[in-house]
């Protein structure tokens, strides 16, 4: 089977442009936390962002934010991958020094941001945290289609992968992942030749993938169809054989195998 072809759309000229390029023309998002993680101060770019959120997820009006949790301005699936980003600390243990910036899916609003975290420090030592980010949703997805009045808004639809490496961040086309696999906090990100690092959740990615294309055949596996390459079958179970470097063998639930069998036209 070989992997779909991809064509970008002629009038989507957002598209063409370089990433960096784009970059250099956002406006970061900036908030000041204390010691304690609470919100000390916000720029504008991220009052605009994340009073929505606050507005949305806790009911707490803009001129209520100030000295509050950040953490609980983040939908409750992602409040334990921002307690672990603010608490991560570099090997060696300077307080000053910062974990490099990961992707984080906002969900009310909408939102992709990359974030970098720092540790500020003033004579006495730790005080407080940067943290700065930029929102990439316009470039990573596509809008939500249009529904019927009442019912909720779908997610918006990726059709790029932010991810961070050698101090560059890399946008990663959809065509070109053959898998995705989960693991803790992060998800390993699987090309035909190399892997990435991410910490979008395979639940997160699964909401926003087309279905057509990818499909979750296990809990910490998401696979993209047009790379699979043969259907392995044993007594109690079945794997799937990935057209990736490694001719990657991944394990499908049970519950999943006839849906599987299904979209590749096996009987």
């Amino acid at each position: 089977m070989k992997p779909f072809e991809h064509v970008t759309p002629a009038t989507d000229a957002r598209r063409a442009e370089t990433f960096q390029h784009r970059l250099e023309q956002f406006n970061p998002g900036v908030v000041w936390l204390d010691a304690q993680g609470r919100v000390s101060a916000f720029n504008d770019v991220a009052l605009q962002i994340l009073g929505p959120a606050g507005e949305q997820s806790l009911g707490v009006a803009q001129d209520r934010l100030f000295g509050i949790d950040v953490v609980q301005l983040h939908p409750a699936k992602s409040r334990d991958k921002l307690r672990f980003l603010l608490q991560s600390r570099d090997a060696g243990g300077c307080p000053v020094k910062s974990p490099p910036p990961v992707a984080m899916m906002i969900n009310i609003p909408d939102r992709i941001l990359m974030i970098k975290v720092s540790s500020m420090s003033d004579m006495q030592g730790a005080c407080g945290t940067c943290m700065i980010f930029y929102d990439l949703t316009d470039i990573t997805t596509e809008p939500s289609s249009e529904t019927l009045a009442g019912s909720p808004t779908p997610p918006r639809r990726l059709f790029k992968i932010p991810v961070y490496r050698k101090n560059r961040v890399i946008l990663i086309d959809l065509k070109d992942i053959v898998r995705f696999q989960g693991d803790g906090h992060y998800t390993t990100i699987v090309t035909k030749d190399d892997r990435y690092l991410s910490n979008l959740s395979l639940a997160d990615l699964e909401l926003r993938l087309d279905s057509s294309t990818f499909l979750r055949v296990h809990r910490s596996h998401i696979v993209s169809l047009p790379y699979a390459v043969e259907l392995v079958k044993a007594e109690d179970s079945v794997n799937l054989v990935m057209d990736d470097g490694e001719r990657s063998v991944v394990p499908v639930s049970r519950s999943r195998a006839t849906q599987l069998k299904e979209l590749l036209g096996v009987v």
